[in-house]
């Protein structure tokens, strides 16, 4: 891996690598802001589009399955050609490619606000727009890094990810409100508008870079650099380790796919259901602004890969609790201290960009994401059909104690290959 430049903040002084940045030193930095702010805003819009989508979809069918299936199709398009479109971001301009997949997806999610857009027609656009968040979500992965160094990249993504759960919260909560207000139809036409802005603060915020240089001279084959991205995610135990570590989450966010059901079950009428569901959606998200802010403000670099494994049973456990039908106040807490639990998902990051090469970063961080995605889809299918015949409450606590499993295997993986990450740590040069 490169060395670690020094600061390119003036008048910071060296630090020790166990010292923790501190927000004000990322949010200083320009180019981060801007990608902050977009990223803010495409994601608040996804969240209303998210509910529009289930509501719509169950009021029209009743169906948990249904229900689960269009929800899940926001998380499988990853499948069919995520791997192949994140070597996107290792061949070209990474401003470039965030900038048109953002124009790109509000043509589509424009499409999808027409009221005479068929049904089948609209699962076909909200595939294309999953499918091109892909070679986004590569680029901006990629191009973060080069942005914010050493700790800086923790506490940078830290508070992306703190306000990228708070913005999911307000958006799940606040959004079925929104939606009950103004209608499906017009939160999708507000997604829309949300990418076009992120693409304006992209143009105006982020400097324009040459695209990364190909090994050896020459660019391979989109195919090549994906089976050469694949050997090095899965060819090295520490990144196989961090990569089933981030894949976990399909257990934990399974919740959020059949919230419309589960919120049948303790609401009475459907403006009740509808605001049960804004706050379901938003209890995980809550819990996680809370843990992130813990996790990399209140403990240390090597700290937090030494909990990572606990904090990532934490993540699973409380759903289990589920099986018992608790209250509304003791389900959302329940699904709070889950989301706690996931801001492992900080130092799992963190360690993933120690053992990837910049120039391959954009090609690892994409299969990540996709297997991420896909994970997380397949679960809540498959949830959505358990829930059919079981009822949500059981298939939760199913879902908490599979993970807790997993999560318990991974965590002594763990303890046996985090040594070289921790003595990485504590000899960077600040």
């Amino acid at each position: 891996m490169a060395a670690i430049r020094p600061s390119r903040l003036p008048g910071r002084h060296r630090r020790s690598p166990e010292s923790q940045a501190t927000y004000s030193e990322v949010i200083a930095i320009g180019e981060f802001r801007a990608l902050w702010l977009g990223q803010c805003l495409s994601l608040l819009g996804d969240q209303l589009a998210q509910v529009a989508l289930a509501l719509l979809v169950y009021d029209r069918t009743g169906s948990p399955l249904a229900t689960a299936a269009v929800y899940a199709l926001t998380y499988l398009p990853p499948i069919v050609g995520g791997p192949v479109l994140a070597g996107l971001a290792d061949r070209y301009a990474q401003r470039h490619i965030m900038i048109v997949c953002d124009l790109a997806r509000a043509v589509l999610v424009g499409l999808m606000a027409l009221p005479s857009m068929p049904f089948a027609m609209l699962c076909v656009l909200v595939f294309c727009v999953v499918l091109l968040s892909a070679p986004f979500t590569a680029a901006r992965a990629a191009l973060l890094p080069e942005i914010l160094e050493g700790d800086r990249y923790v506490a940078g993504s830290a508070l992306q990810n703190m306000t990228n759960q708070g913005v999911q919260m307000l958006g799940f909560a606040a959004g079925a409100g929104v939606i009950a207000t103004i209608g499906a139809y017009q939160g999708l036409a507000l997604n829309a508008v949300t990418f076009l802005a992120s693409a304006l603060i992209l143009v105006l915020g982020v400097r324009r870079r040459p695209p990364p240089d190909p090994e050896g001279g020459a660019h391979a084959s989109m195919w090549a650099m994906t089976k050469a991205g694949a050997r090095l995610v899965f060819g090295d135990r520490r990144l196989r380790t961090l990569v089933l570590f981030a894949w976990l989450c399909g257990f934990y966010v399974l919740p959020e796919g059949i919230a419309v059901p589960y919120a049948v079950t303790l609401g009475d009428d459907s403006r009740q259901i509808t605001l049960i569901t804004g706050l379901l959606m938003a209890a995980m998200p809550t819990g996680t602004v809370i843990g992130a802010f813990v996790f990399s403000r209140l403990v240390t670099p090597t700290g937090r890969l030494r909990y990572m494994g606990w904090m990532a049973m934490l993540s699973c456990a409380p759903l289990i609790g589920c099986a018992m039908r608790p209250p509304l106040a003791v389900v959302l807490a329940l699904w709070m201290l889950a989301g706690l639990g996931g801001a492992y998902q900080l130092a799992a990051n963190a360690a993933f960009v120690q053992c990837v090469p910049p120039g391959r970063r954009g090609q690892a961080f994409g299969l990540v994401q996709s297997g991420l995605l896909a994970a997380q889809g397949i679960g809540i299918l498959i949830g959505g059909a358990a829930a059919q015949a079981l009822g949500p409450e059981p298939v939760v606590a199913l879902a908490g104690a599979a993970g807790l499993c997993v999560a318990a295997l991974l965590a002594m993986l763990w303890t046996e290959t985090r040594a070289e990450i921790i003595t990485r740590v504590r000899t960077q040069v600040p």
